[in-house]
């Protein structure tokens, strides 16, 4: 196993600047996949006008977004500005979506700080032409330590929708046995338990999923240098429960590319968005190389290993910073 770590890119701005020589994207780049018709799109999510450009007369069929509410537990940001920030992505999704559409944002809530952005940004929705549909809770496997109150091992995601869209109820069946017996029901005048009526051995998702694994080191989907990367298992559930084959699915903060990653495996076509140069290139790096080797990621290895161990300068930055040796 190659072990190449990167440290947090959105965290250390001379990083990325560094690795910028080895990026095919700038602030108004838009790659146009030839396979799939997939677009990666290096801009900001709130310009209408790059949108534009980006979607000509498309219209998505579902929304899958990851905004960095880090920012306020970094106190990068207030609340309120993220909420201003929040109401133009969410305008210009509402937009760019089908009349019957759907629309999933994963969201923190820092426990520490009144569950701070969630309880704003659901205030906001709820003026929007959104109608709320389920609150996902994704349980993480490992969470933040403590001896004063209980472990945060959750991440939400949430669930609206414009319209009447289509849902593929039976999409996502989990990996958990049906095991609990119970809930009866007469059938045909006959009386039957839950796992009798049951089209599979296996339980559905509910809104409370347990079975997916948090993203580390160890896995094969892991991207170096890319902070709370989602698991693509999760990203797949939502796609194949909200979207069919062939349908356009966008997502307006790119960051690993688990999204249009996910998109490619499902025959779906993704149009992805990051202001970021640094994430983009690493969103195309990451299509390219399943496409050649199969693999979603790079373990414990980061997209830019080859480039870094042949540049000095990256390599005694990573030295000198973070004591950080490639060989």
């Amino acid at each position: 196993m190659l072990k190449h770590p990167l440290p947090r890119l959105d965290k250390d701005e001379e990083l990325s600047n560094l690795l910028l020589p080895y990026c095919r994207f700038e602030r108004g780049t838009i790659f146009i996949d030839q396979v799939s018709g997939h677009k990666i799109a290096c801009g900001d999510c709130t310009d209408e006008k790059f949108l534009s450009k980006l979607f000509g007369n498309e219209k998505a069929a579902l929304a899958i977004h990851d905004p960095p509410y880090n920012f306020i537990a970094f106190q990068k940001s207030d609340v309120q500005e993220f909420i201003n920030w929040s109401k133009k992505w969410i305008e210009l999704s509402y937009h760019h979506l089908k009349k019957n559409a759907s629309l999933y944002i994963w969201l923190g809530a820092d426990q520490n700080n009144h569950f701070q952005p969630l309880g704003s940004f659901l205030l906001m929705m709820s003026q929007t032409d959104f109608k709320s549909k389920s609150f996902i809770t994704m349980r993480n496997q490992r969470g933040f330590g403590t001896l004063k109150n209980w472990m945060s091992i959750r991440q939400e995601l949430l669930y609206y929708v414009k319209g009447k869209p289509f849902f593929n109820v039976n999409a996502e069946y989990t990996d958990i046995p049906k095991v609990l017996k119970g809930y009866y029901k007469k059938i045909n005048g006959r009386v039957t338990e839950n796992i009798e009526r049951s089209k599979s051995e296996n339980i559905r998702a509910g809104n409370v999923w347990i079975d997916i694994q948090q993203v580390f080191y160890r896995m094969e989907e892991n991207v170096n240098g890319c902070y709370a990367q989602k698991p693509i298992k999760a990203i797949e559930r939502i796609i194949n429960a909200s979207s069919k084959k062939r349908d356009l699915v966008i997502d307006f903060f790119s960051h690993s590319g688990t999204t249009l990653l996910a998109s490619e495996k499902l025959q779906r076509k993704c149009f992805t968005v990051d202001i970021e140069p640094v994430f983009c290139e690493i969103s195309l790096r990451r299509l390219e190389n399943f496409r050649t080797s199969g693999k979603t990621g790079w373990q414990n290895s980061n997209p830019f290993y080859k480039e870094i161990n042949s540049d000095k300068r990256l390599k005694n930055y990573l030295k000198k910073k973070y004591n950080i040796e490639y060989k």
